[in-house]
């Protein structure tokens, strides 16, 4: 089996975890990042306040989400981006409760995706002395980029993964998971009101 995953990456605008404002796709083939996607979102209704906490973070302001798609909107496309790849992000377990809040705010059904934290790998791979995501991006190779732009961010967790990989020699998400004692994440099983055909 192939190195073959999806990184993601959320920000979002208030402490709400359905506040997602835009998300960074980076698609991972064979070890190698062949397709990249990243937009603005309109924050589901009721969670869409901007808090000038997350703005000093990463920049995005109501006035920036005002004609971009709403949850709902793009929810097939991310969808469509990720397929059935495992998903794999910097404290995944923030993007991927992003992922359900925003979900379930908006009535939309989640697909039970699987996830694997490359802040976890990065703890297992690396000698550092922070795990934040731009030192450990750096340790696999990939510095200098723009933090908290979520493409950027999701471009960073796809190179810790190829790098651990490679280190390891991992020819997989589920063998570097092993071989670093970690595991992949599995979804809750869905209720028969939220199943996934």
């Amino acid at each position: 089996m192939p190195l073959d995953f999806t990184a993601i990456d959320f920000e979002t605008a208030n402490s709400s975890p359905a506040s997602a404002c835009s998300v960074g796709l980076v698609r991972v083939r064979g070890g190698q990042v062949v397709a990249t996607a990243g937009w603005l979102i309109q924050p589901p209704a009721g969670h869409d306040e901007f808090q000038e906490w997350n703005v000093r973070i990463h920049g995005i302001r109501p006035q920036d989400v005002r004609d971009a798609a709403t949850w709902s909107e793009q929810f097939d496309r991310l969808c469509d981006f990720a397929g059935a790849d495992v998903l794999v992000a910097h404290n995944a377990g923030f993007d991927l409760n992003v992922l359900r809040r925003a979900s379930e705010a908006t009535g939309d059904i989640c697909p039970p995706y699987r996830s694997l934290c490359s802040l976890q790998v990065a703890r297992k791979t690396y000698d550092l002395d922070s795990y934040r995501l731009p030192k450990a991006a750096a340790a696999a190779g990939f510095a200098e980029f723009s933090h908290h732009d979520a493409l950027a961010d999701a471009r960073a967790c796809a190179q810790i993964v190829i790098d651990a990989a490679h280190r390891a020699g991992a020819s997989d998400v589920f063998t570097l998971a092993g071989a670093l004692s970690l595991r992949i994440t599995e979804p809750a099983v869905a209720t028969p009101e939220r199943a996934v055909a």
